[in-house]
């Protein structure tokens, strides 16, 4: 289990790099289309390679920094009901639904991104628009950015099992987690305050 956790941590190291990199390319988009809004309000001239630019910019932190988010735990969940159960069992949910649905999700778009990129590539495919740029980075975007997302999933994973077996302290959390546990347990001492539970009980 220790060498599983130790790809596991190297795994999150890369995704951690990688997401803190592609995070200031939202400045360099700001910076672009700042610009571009400037010039076409000034000089009444404007690019498609620039709004282009732009799309693909979003596109890069979108699918770069799932992964690191996954890592941070900050995808959007169901936090007021998640955290009304045990860690033993929100443990569980995220073994289940790492296994069940993250792993085999990401393969599935592996599966049909892979030649979704390849051809564009193969062909050397451009953008439609007269003085747009080349599709087929952005189309690599969508491999590179699940072949992250597999990788952090198993990382997670084995982070669970671990934790399940007592060789890792459980963690779970981060991100906005404990303050969605503040608002399940006052949500809760409300409902309790205005004998809600025991009007649903019976």
């Amino acid at each position: 289990m220790q060498g599983l956790l130790s790809i596991s941590r190297v795994i999150d190291a890369v995704n951690t790099y990688i997401g803190k990199a592609a995070s200031w390319l939202i400045l360099v988009a700001v910076v672009i289309s700042a610009g571009n809004a400037i010039i076409r309000k000034v000089f009444s001239s404007s690019s498609n390679a620039w709004l282009e630019a732009q799309w693909y910019l979003f596109g890069a932190v979108f699918m770069l920094c799932a992964a690191w988010t996954l890592l941070s735990n900050e995808h959007i969940r169901i936090d007021v009901v998640n955290s009304l159960f045990p860690k033993r069992v929100r443990n569980w949910i995220d073994i289940v639904g790492h296994t069940l649905f993250l792993l085999p999700f990401c393969i599935l778009l592996l599966y049909d991104s892979w030649p979704f990129f390849l051809k564009s590539y193969l062909q050397n495919e451009q953008s439609m628009n007269a003085g747009g740029l080349v599709v087929w980075p952005a189309k690599f975007l969508v491999v590179a950015g699940f072949v992250l997302l597999l990788f952090q999933g198993i990382s997670e994973l084995i982070k669970r099992i671990a934790i399940m077996r007592g060789e890792l302290e459980d963690v779970h959390g981060g991100g906005h987690h404990e303050m969605a546990e503040a608002e399940a347990a006052r949500l809760l001492e409300v409902a309790k305050a205005q004998g809600l539970l025991d009007a649903a009980k019976k």
